[in-house]
């Protein structure tokens, strides 16, 4: 535990506006209906929308990312994994190909798509999407946890040992404030961005 690190997490949710605050609360069980409703759209199992979505998240605005899960899934339907490789998404290649192996593997467990995910920061997502107990570390946690604004690009590789600290001193944070560590994240982000301008 850093309690330096953990004063740096509450300071943000601080700021939070009661606005901010509550879309905090609100954001995974929102993506996790948003998740729903794809599925029901789409006629698959929600595990599978739900991996979908976070396979596509990286570097991807949260409108576009639902959008690009919703037109991913829609040409996969279509005409196959081939069809689905030629729709364009706001991400990297190698998520996409991620989306489609856990489009083409059919109805899926939470457990089948997190292996598939495989990058834990995904599986972070994915896990909060679901209502899993966890938090995501991006590099927005990060440098909310480091108390100082950087670019993701400079944001430095966040390994096992740094992540579990990271994810230690959330949980500690929301254990004060009483909440999950997943909605402190969700808060503190909703914040930082209001703060930094931030839009992905």
């Amino acid at each position: 535990m850093a309690r330096n690190n953990i004063d740096n997490i509450k300071a943000i949710y601080q700021l939070a506006s009661l606005v901010e605050e509550q879309d905090g609360i609100n954001w995974y069980p929102n993506a996790r209906q948003i998740a729903r409703n794809l599925a029901d759209r789409h006629g698959i199992h929600p595990a599978e929308a739900a991996g979908v979505i976070a396979a596509l998240s990286p570097r991807n605005r949260w409108e576009r990312n639902v959008q690009d899960a919703d037109a991913l899934i829609t040409a996969f339907q279509a005409g196959g994994a081939e069809q689905a490789m030629l729709t364009k998404v706001c991400t990297f290649g190698a998520n996409k190909a991620k989306a489609i192996r856990i489009l083409t593997a059919g109805v899926l467990t939470d457990a089948d798509v997190l292996a598939i995910l495989s990058g834990p920061k995904l599986q972070e997502f994915y896990s909060c999407i679901q209502g899993i107990a966890d938090v995501c570390i991006d590099g927005h946690a990060y440098c909310i946890w480091a108390g100082e604004r950087t670019g993701l690009a400079d944001v430095p590789a966040i390994g096992k040992k740094l992540r579990a600290q990271i994810k230690d001193d959330y949980q500690h944070a929301a254990d004060e404030l009483g909440m999950t560590a997943a909605s402190l994240q969700a808060i503190t982000w909703v914040a930082w961005r209001r703060i930094h301008g931030v839009t992905k």
